[in-house]
């Protein structure tokens, strides 16, 4: 927590009764049932849109966020949207996704705080879930998200794009629907999680569920100052160093202090502060529980789980494809772009970005991804 701020709040999930911003919501047509075995007896789905639908909705576009995302891709911060449209470059009249020809839906994912069904939402006795929610996968994810499509009355998405966990359900979309995706766009994620990234998330995981204030998934009661939030900072921390490339935190921040802290008297380095000010970001406008359920969902993606291996999963992809990795990316590495790409008929060579951010590049470099974005719809 930055010194001198309030105490964080238990969570930083949208309730009900918080300003609505731009937010829509439909409700799930009945009980989900899940992959992992179990029922979801019901599921509400926020989500945000941009420009009109056509006759058909054939020109309808979905959006799929990241692991802290939410359904603002675009426009400012204001009352309901604690942070501005994390993809706000790329949608608007006269962008690569211009909302003068297209139609843009962008859903909070379940398991989200952001307005969807998650932890932090209250069960049909009016209780938070909290430990009680149950284990989703992405696959449940897409299956929910196809209810947010038959209510909107798209038949077949103009295009499905995503980057990080957004790019596993765009590519869950694709194989498990094809006739559903015209297009996909696939950034910064691939096939099925590796040892590797799941070994990252592991700490995170532990971080969330080892500070007192966790309180076995139920402290959505907590006051102020009380919550999981020590565990869901160090679970930032972890993330954010990932996320970016060694090369720029050198060139960054090197061995500096930050400000006039001395790192041989309990100080600072310059990376820490910068690292301490996103955990304390993300602690007020996330939950912990639902980082927790959305890490596990991460972890257990696997295109191909069940379809016959992810050889036999991406030759069911019948979109015309784009996938994208980052030169930089050292959590989610060029090299498995390059095998999904070549495991989707038709898909062609992958497209790398350049960047000196890494992971964060798919939420960075928009004139490279618009590049991308154009060149799928043209």
């Amino acid at each position: 927590m930055s010194s001198g701020s309030a105490p964080p709040p238990a969570t930083g999930a949208w309730q009900a009764g918080d300003p609505p911003g731009r937010r829509e919501w439909i409700a799930g047509p009945g009980p989900l049932s899940l992959e992992a075995g179990g029922v979801l007896p019901g599921f509400e789905l926020a989500y945000e849109t941009w420009g009109e639908p056509n006759a058909d909705a054939s020109n309808a576009v979905l959006v799929e966020h990241a692991l802290t995302g939410d359904s603002h891709a675009a426009g400012p911060a204001g009352h309901g949207h604690p942070s501005p449209g994390w993809w706000d470059g790329l949608i608007g009249p006269g962008r690569a996704l211009d909302t003068d020809e297209y139609f843009v839906v962008a859903p909070n994912v379940l398991g989200g705080c952001q307005g969807s069904t998650g932890p932090s939402s209250l069960d049909p006795d009016g209780k938070h879930w909290g430990s009680r929610f149950p284990e989703i996968t992405v696959r449940d994810q897409v299956h929910a998200e196809t209810a947010l499509a038959d209510a909107l009355g798209v038949r077949r998405w103009a295009a499905v794009l995503g980057g990080s966990m957004g790019g596993m359900r765009a590519l869950e979309w694709a194989a498990g629907l094809p006739d559903r995706v015209a297009a996909l766009l696939v950034l910064a994620a691939p096939a099925a999680a590796s040892a590797e990234q799941i070994a990252w998330a592991a700490p995170q995981l532990h971080a969330i569920t080892g500070d007192p204030g966790w309180r076995g998934g139920d402290y959505y009661d907590a006051p102020p100052g009380e919550g999981p939030h020590r565990g869901l900072g160090v679970a930032r921390r972890i993330a954010h160093t990932t996320y970016r490339s060694e090369p720029e935190l050198a060139e960054r921040f090197g061995r500096r202090p930050q400000g006039d802290e001395d790192p041989l008297r309990g100080g600072r380095f310059a990376v820490e502060s910068y690292l301490d000010h996103h955990a304390d970001k993300l602690v007020r406008r996330f939950d912990a529980g639902s980082y927790l359920c959305l890490t596990r969902s991460m972890n257990t993606h696997d295109v191909g789980r069940d379809r016959g291996g992810v050889g036999a999963a991406l030759a069911r992809v019948t979109a015309r494809t784009v996938v994208a990795g980052v030169d930089s990316d050292r959590l989610y590495p060029v090299y498995q772009s390059r095998r999904l790409a070549a495991g989707i008929p038709g898909s062609g060579e992958t497209a790398v970005l350049s960047s000196p951010y890494g992971h964060d590049s798919f939420l960075i470099e928009t004139g490279q991804i618009s590049g991308l974005v154009k060149e799928l719809l043209g």
